[in-house]
């Protein structure tokens, strides 16, 4: 039997053409065209995509497309109140996301793992080694949004914002083929670190960029990506304190990407129910927290 995890010849083909694909432009193309406001156009581009991906507004804030300002509005649409309860106990971490697991568990050392024969380290990640080292040894969790998801980011759990950088990278796709094929990938693309202390402690979520991903905002600073920068790492402090409660919106995806949740040794035990390929959303439990909140 075949290991789903092991990279396919397919896979690897695939991710060479992208080391060869102006990702950049490709990426300034779609964050343009999802910005027309011409009715026409967006509303026949929203019915061909919802087509496409089998999508349905029944849940959304607004139920047709003419409803939406262009395509970015409509791909990052709010959904109705209660479209996604929390779970009910508040010892519970939650899903910060609508996706599917890419991989779950321990952190090994500083490692963290993509896939077979792949993986890459928290420094990499956060893109510096003294914000890695709380969580040597500690739980990670990575999460792929499909282009059917709901691309809105919301906290796992409380917290207090400490900072976030803007980390400088490709922007490679972050589908399952070219995370078995790609080595580092998710340390590779351009992505926002974001950090925040807890009641268990410190807790990174990071928002990686992808081919297609126009831009990642979060609720305090806006619009944070484009530009897309080729070196230097952006680096910022809240200038007035930023306290967000579970299961609030933190963020989201102008196009869909994948997000890590990082933490530290201890803090959470994984739910059995839960681990690669599971399919999960805004709100449902992940694991237990060990160290109840405050």
């Amino acid at each position: 039997m075949s290991d789903p995890t092991a990279a396919t010849l397919g896979d690897r083909l695939f991710a060479l053409i992208q080391l060869c694909l102006p990702t950049r432009f490709i990426s300034w193309v779609v964050f343009k065209l999802t910005r027309i406001e011409s009715p026409g156009f967006k509303n026949a581009f929203i019915r061909w995509f919802m087509g496409a991906f089998g999508i349905s507004l029944d849940e959304a804030e607004y139920p047709s497309p003419e409803g939406y300002r262009h395509f970015n509005a409509f791909f990052t649409r709010a959904l109705q109140p209660g479209a996604r309860p929390l779970d009910a106990d508040p010892l519970t971490l939650i899903s910060p996301v609508d996706g599917t697991i890419s991989q779950l568990g321990d952190i090994d050392g500083e490692r963290i793992f993509q896939a077979k024969g792949r993986s890459y380290t928290a420094a990499e990640l956060l893109g510096d080694p003294e914000l890695a080292h709380p969580f040597a040894g500690g739980s990670f969790c990575t999460i792929y949004l499909a282009p059917y998801n709901y691309h809105r980011i919301h906290m796992p759990l409380a917290g207090r914002l400490r900072e976030w950088l803007l980390v400088p990278g490709r922007l490679f796709s972050v589908n399952p083929a070219t995370a078995r094929a790609m080595p580092r990938l998710f340390a590779r693309n351009e992505r926002v670190v974001t950090m925040f202390d807890t009641a268990i402690g410190p807790m990174a979520l990071v928002l990686v960029g992808a081919l297609n991903v126009g831009s990642m905002e979060t609720v305090w600073a806006g619009q944070i990506t484009p530009p897309h920068i080729r070196s230097g790492l952006g680096r910022w402090t809240p200038s007035r304190p930023v306290q967000l409660d579970r299961g609030d919106e933190m963020g989201r995806f102008n196009m869909g990407s994948t997000v890590v949740l990082l933490l530290p040794h201890g803090a959470v035990k994984w739910r059995d129910a839960v681990g690669a390929a599971s399919r999960v959303r805004m709100g449902q439990a992940l694991g237990q927290l060990l160290t109840p909140p405050a």
